[in-house]
């Protein structure tokens, strides 16, 4: 299946695609701790068209924009050297003071060191934003205002987005060229594994339900898993949209709202949020956090001291669990795994999705994928670029009869799951005629209702009175296929 991949991927990706050869590239970015997306990008910069690497222009390249050593980057600065570098860098607004502040922790620069004018920040309304940001950033060692001391500025600034626009046109009309099973092996390609190293289609599909979070806006979901299944490196190198949440202190302030600094927190401008490992994270004031979490996970909005916040971003909380030598749970109750204060039905039943991480294989070298996909920065783009398509939850509207008196958490829950599983495996259903009933039964609605149906129970086990039924789900069984989708193609961005 790989070298039909690697076929159709050349053929229908062509200005996307690239060549993965872990064993041959691994080397070329050790020393920088860097992401999927910004790798495949840099790789892609630097490929010939049989898809080998220039290994001496890319190192070269690699030494100029993303030093290995934080001390030199300071030196230079001191010696009054301009730096342009690809970096990951915090930032912090405070509009009412006229605050404006960068860090950049991988090459040492404090917040309290680096600003950000106001030319540069009035150019850029919208990107520089609190919260971490990934982009091309002029540096200088300037002195302050009173000419007593130095500060870092960021005289010029662009975002890392490759691709100025995607067009989920262009790859709806991709996806007619390849069959399901195909498109879910390219899938796995896309996030860096090889579909042939999963032992069925049953965890090649929980696999995949991780991606949800990054098409469906303000989808809730639960993961559980034993140690080793590739949970933090999917959720911390595909997307620069969403943020990971890993050990630490968490305080509603860094969540929601601080109103002591006047700023949004972390939730405010991403897609989704995960906490990883959620036993190793201490949360302040639990009882807090957990109103606020309630609120928001409800309907989007919460308030926070007389302020009201509402943000798209999805929320997931990922944990180990304890299995028996079956690899399965030791016990039915899974909502034991998570820390006390999570374990609230309350919260819980606001969450609609759960993954049965201890399905998905243990993660090891021979998984890695080895050949032509489409290169990760545009997949995190097409992802992110489908969560504003609303067709399909329009789809599932028509595809669908329900119980009259479903409970809307329910009701809520089977959508947003079913929508997401439809942007993700068939993006090129684009009304009624083009649907294939038996696989949006398949994989869309039914695997809807059974991940929610998981968190009915776990809640139950918690508090009786929440009831494990799940209300009925019918297809419109006088809904015909067909189809009939066109598409364009996606304009690429030229960074530096």
């Amino acid at each position: 299946m790989r070298e039909i991949i690697s076929e159709k991927v050349r053929q229908h990706f062509a200005p996307m695609s690239i060549h993965k050869d872990p064993n041959s590239t691994d080397s070329l970015f050790a020393g920088r701790n860097l992401p999927a997306f910004v790798k495949d990008f840099l790789l892609k910069k630097h490929l010939s068209p049989d898809g080998s690497v220039d290994r001496g222009k890319l190192t070269s390249f690699l030494d100029i924009v993303i030093p290995k050593n934080s001390t030199d980057v300071k030196d230079k600065l001191a010696q009054g050297e301009t730096l342009t570098l690809l970096v990951r860098f915090i930032i912090y607004i405070d509009l009412v003071k006229g605050v404006r502040r960068f860090a950049i922790p991988d090459m040492g620069i404090k917040l309290n060191e680096g600003v950000i004018p106001e030319y540069v920040y009035s150019q850029h309304t919208g990107t520089l934003v609190d919260g971490e940001r990934w982009g091309i950033i002029k540096l200088a060692l300037l002195p302050d205002d009173d000419g007593k001391k130095n500060h870092v500025e960021m005289v010029d600034y662009k975002p890392f987005k490759p691709y100025k626009s995607v067009d989920v046109n262009y790859l709806r009309d991709a996806r007619k060229s390849f069959t399901t099973d195909e498109w879910i092996d390219l899938l796995l390609s896309a996030m860096e594994y090889d579909a042939d190293s999963f032992e069925n289609m049953h965890q090649k599909l929980e696999f995949l339900t991780r991606l949800f979070i990054f098409v469906e806006p303000r989808l809730n979901v639960v993961e559980l898993a034993p140690k080793g299944t590739g949970k933090s490196y999917v959720f911390g190198n595909l997307s620069k949209y969403g943020w990971l949440v890993s050990g630490g202190k968490v305080t509603r302030a860094k969540l929601f709202y601080d109103k002591q600094k006047q700023q949004n927190g972390i939730i405010k401008n991403h897609d989704f949020t995960v906490f990883d490992e959620i036993q190793t994270i201490t949360f302040q004031e639990p009882s807090e956090i957990q109103a606020a979490l309630k609120s928001y996970l409800e309907s989007g909005k919460t308030t926070i001291d007389n302020n009201e916040f509402s943000s798209e971003c999805g929320l997931m909380l990922m944990g180990n669990i304890q299995l028996t030598s079956e690899r399965l749970p030791q016990s039915k109750r899974y909502f034991d795994a998570l820390p006390l204060y999570f374990r609230e039905s309350a919260l819980l039943d606001r969450f609609h999705c759960f993954i049965e991480g201890w399905y998905l294989p243990r993660i090891n070298k021979s998984m890695i994928y080895k050949g032509w996909t489409i290169n990760v920065e545009y997949f995190s783009e097409i992802l992110h670029s489908l969560r504003t398509e609303n067709s399909y939850g329009l789809l599932f509207d028509d595809l669908v009869i329900y119980d009259k008196k479903a409970d809307m958490r329910d009701f809520k829950a089977v959508k947003k799951i079913a929508t997401a599983a439809m942007k993700l495996l068939f993006p090129h259903w684009k009304s009624v005629e083009d649907v294939n009933l038996e696989e949006f039964d398949l994989y869309c609605l039914q695997p809807a209702i059974e991940r929610r149906g998981i968190i009915k129970e776990q809640c139950h086990y918690i508090d009786s009175e929440f009831k494990t039924s799940m209300p009925n789900f019918w297809i419109n069984k006088g809904i015909m296929n067909n189809t009939d989708p066109d598409g364009q193609g996606m304009e690429e961005n030229e960074l530096f």
